[in-house]
């Protein structure tokens, strides 16, 4: 089930997307889909339908979920993009590095990425996001799944030519716009055939249209619910907060007047332009 948060003009609403086509990577705005109009907020409801019916082409797609805390990151997640920057991914015997990105810097499809004064090198990077649906702290990774809500698709947009000579990463990563995230949340059916694994999913990027990245989940050193069971023991999640678990190889350059689209296959893809300020 996806389930997209979206305006017609008024007040932002949920719906379920239904109706996409077979290619659901497809850029959102060329899709046939509707959506059934929900009630209420999913993260703190049980979904229900009010029988209005939206198509989708007809609605603005907006983040799929606000923040009410915090973005999680969590940096060099594959062995291949670490040593593309010149660092190490951590060992499975290392603690996993971690960075924060405010809600500030949350965006949806569609909504410019604004390249910082101070950057000369804004890269893209693709990843999957896990949203967190309720209050989870000290989680063991067995029980990682009953605290996810679903899964979307993140760029974790990063200044990259400061990340090198400053000890930490706020300032590369924390700026506004510097995370899009969309076009909606996947929630698995458990059971269900043919569910999204996010243990197995392919992860891209196309810059005008060109494919330039290009991964999968499961090379990820530390999958979903070791990551969870880590940062959990670090600080509380709480609902609504959003896990970035990484970008593979290919993380590159965005220039303005370029549009950047990531992409999770079995979630879906979202493009946003690129401005300079």
């Amino acid at each position: 089930m996806k389930i997209a948060r979206f305006t017609t003009g008024d007040e932002p609403r949920y719906g379920i997307v239904q109706g996409l086509p077979a290619d659901e990577a497809a850029p959102t705005g060329e899709s046939e889909g509707y959506l059934l109009v929900l009630k209420g907020d999913p993260l703190f409801s049980v979904p229900k339908a009010t029988g209005e019916v939206v198509p989708l082409k007809e609605a603005r797609l907006l983040s799929p979920v606000i923040p009410r805390s915090k973005v999680v990151g969590v940096g060099e997640n594959y062995a291949a993009h670490a040593r593309g920057t010149g660092a190490t991914a951590s060992g499975r015997d290392e603690p996993p590095t971690l960075f924060l990105k405010p809600n500030t810097s949350v965006i949806g499809p569609d909504v410019p990425i604004v390249l910082p004064p101070w950057s000369d090198e804004v890269y893209y990077e693709a990843e999957l996001a896990v949203v967190v649906r309720t209050l989870a702290k000290d989680v063991p990774a067995e029980r990682a799944a009953s605290v996810v809500l679903g899964y979307t698709v993140a760029n974790d947009v990063s200044a990259r030519d400061r990340q090198p000579g400053e000890i930490q990463w706020v300032r590369a990563k924390a700026f506004d716009t510097a995370c899009p995230l969309g076009p909606w949340i996947e929630i698995p059916e458990r059971g269900a055939a043919g569910a999204f694994d996010p243990a197995d999913a392919v992860v891209r990027t196309r810059l005008d249209g060109t494919l330039v990245q290009q991964g999968s989940t499961s090379d990820m050193v530390r999958g979903v619910p070791e990551l969870i069971a880590y940062i959990s023991s670090v600080f509380t999640l709480l609902p609504g907060d959003v896990i970035l678990t990484g970008t593979p190889a290919g993380a590159g350059q965005i220039r303005p007047g370029q549009r950047v689209e990531v992409c999770v296959e079995g979630v879906g893809a979202f493009s946003n332009p690129v401005v300079r300020r």
